[in-house]
């Protein structure tokens, strides 16, 4: 479960030519679990990540049977990747929001730099991401500021409103919980759940699935993971699937979200978060 962009950018991709594998077609509607639904996400959108993020969001596109899946997106990745200095970067995202892509805000600079002191926050700093858990330490005054300044950035974009936040490696500190309500954002998400900051209400609960590239252990423990999600009885009302930039670094990591993406589709339908706030008003 950690971010893999760090390394991203010193490494080759594995085979940007090659496309996802064909002979799918998704299942009817009516033949899947209407009460089984898949979220898709594609993380760390920004003009740093240009060309893998495109290579993910045709693949995964081609594998849904469209733009039916979420965009992730750093402000200023690492404070060298401003969106509103990257024009051309811009005007793509505003054009796979109105393809109707949803667009979250995914941090600001995406970076870690807070001191931690609590034990429980330095092991999280330490082996849960490679240093991007930027909202983990920030005090309220800071996680607010960031996210206020984030969103118009983001919105200035895409040209409407973000779907709603979530931190860095999902990993969220005191303040940004407390930030979260004050920004009124419609939806936040971390590693077991997706809930509404302003009444704490929990719309999807379970892990997310996705794919590791820092290392060797790493890489196969996720392509273990991910082929466990795959055989697993349906029993969670709500799978979220996740993908990164460094993921296109792999072959093996490809064909395993290949793999996954398919196999959950033909059972699940393929939803936006928005469906899920739809459905707890209309329960």
């Amino acid at each position: 479960m950690t971010n893999e962009s760090e390394t991203m950018a010193q490494t080759d991709f594995a085979d940007p030519a090659r496309p996802p594998e064909r002979g799918f077609e998704p299942t009817p509607a009516d033949k899947r679990s209407t009460d089984k639904r898949l979220l898709v996400s594609v993380h760390d959108v920004s003009p740093t990540f240009a060309k893998p993020i495109a290579m993910l969001a045709e693949r995964v596109e081609a594998i849904l049977g469209g733009p039916r899946f979420a965009m992730l997106v750093v402000p200023d990745h690492w404070g060298a990747a401003r969106l509103d200095r990257s024009p051309a970067f811009a005007r793509q995202l505003r054009a796979w929001a109105d393809a109707g892509i949803e667009m979250f805000l995914h941090g600001w600079f995406h970076r870690d730099a807070s001191d931690h002191r609590n034990a429980a926050s330095v092991l999280k700093a330490r082996y849960m991401t490679a240093g991007e858990g930027e909202f983990l330490g920030l005090d309220a005054v800071e996680a607010e500021h960031r996210m206020r300044a984030g969103r118009d950035l983001v919105e200035q974009a895409i040209g409407r409103s973000v779907a709603g936040f979530i931190a860095p490696a999902w990993l969220y500190g005191p303040g940004a919980h407390a930030a979260l309500k004050a920004c009124d954002f419609a939806l936040a998400e971390d590693h077991f759940r997706v809930w509404q900051p302003a009444t704490g209400a929990i719309v999807a609960r379970g892990p997310v699935v996705t794919w590791a590239s820092r290392s060797p252990a790493r890489t196969a423990s996720s392509l273990a993971v991910a082929a466990a999600a795959r055989v697993l009885p349906d029993w969670m009302p709500t799978m979220r699937v996740a993908v990164h930039p460094g993921d296109v670094t792999k072959d093996s990591l490809l064909t395993s979200i290949d793999r996954t993406l398919r196999t959950l589709a033909e059972r699940r339908t393929v939803s936006r978060y928005a469906d899920l706030v739809t459905e707890q008003v209309a329960s």
